[in-house]
């Protein structure tokens, strides 16, 4: 074999090594999703060197009333996997009717995939006859989509308190929704009326998904 071809077949050979290596060293995961809600750094002392670790906040427990009439804890609510939370009001009009809307798609995207689910929050402590009203108009699908209630000041320290939304003042609604994995943490945050952002919701539900099925 002359030597031009032994060089020709080691470049062709050293290609991929390098590729792979290169991947290895400065690739990153895209996909990987990031967690909100920082509480604090800790520091810990591993092999006599002090590494810091954020801790993220971890969704409180809470009861909510359905529209079928009963009460709903944060723990059933993401049980199967994860839920995609929002909110809404009387008052919010058009906004609230786009945020349903992409809802909606995102109901009909995860139809038949259990660990899905939704749940929009009332700021104005509806009856379960209003929320029944709410969650037909919409077609939600009964044990998918929840349409949520409590009294307003409950509601509000739950907003605030777990899920870091402070609505703007005068404004109906926060028009956020948040993506809660199953061990209650906030994954993702998306604007509601976007259907841009609500196809990027609907991307890392299964990423996280993935994740749940390849740990």
């Amino acid at each position: 074999m002359r030597p031009q071809q032994v060089l020709l077949l080691g470049l062709i050979l050293l290609v991929p090594v390098l590729a792979f290596l290169f991947l290895k060293s400065f690739g990153t995961n895209r996909y990987a999703l990031p967690t909100y809600l920082p509480e604090r750094v800790d520091s810990t002392l591993v092999a006599g060197k002090w590494q810091r670790d954020t801790v993220f906040h971890q969704v409180g427990e809470f009861a909510l009333r359905t529209q079928a009439g009963r009460q709903l804890t944060g723990a059933e609510l993401r049980s199967q996997g994860l839920y995609v939370l929002t909110t809404y009001a009387a008052d919010c009009g058009l906004s609230c009717e786009r945020q349903n809307a992409q809802l909606v798609r995102v109901q009909e995207k995860f139809r038949h995939d259990a660990r899905v689910r939704l749940a929009s929050l009332s700021l104005n402590s509806d009856s379960a006859v209003a929320l029944a009203r709410q969650a037909e108009s919409y077609g939600a699908i009964a044990g998918k989509w929840f349409f949520l209630a409590a009294d307003k000041s409950d509601v509000d320290r739950l907003l605030t308190r777990e899920f870091g939304l402070t609505p703007a003042p005068g404004a109906a609604t926060p028009r956020v929704a948040l993506l809660i994995d199953r061990n209650g943490y906030v994954r993702g945050r998306y604007d509601g009326t976007s259907e841009r952002d609500m196809n990027r919701l609907i991307t890392e539900i299964n990423v996280l998904l993935y994740t749940y099925e390849h740990p």
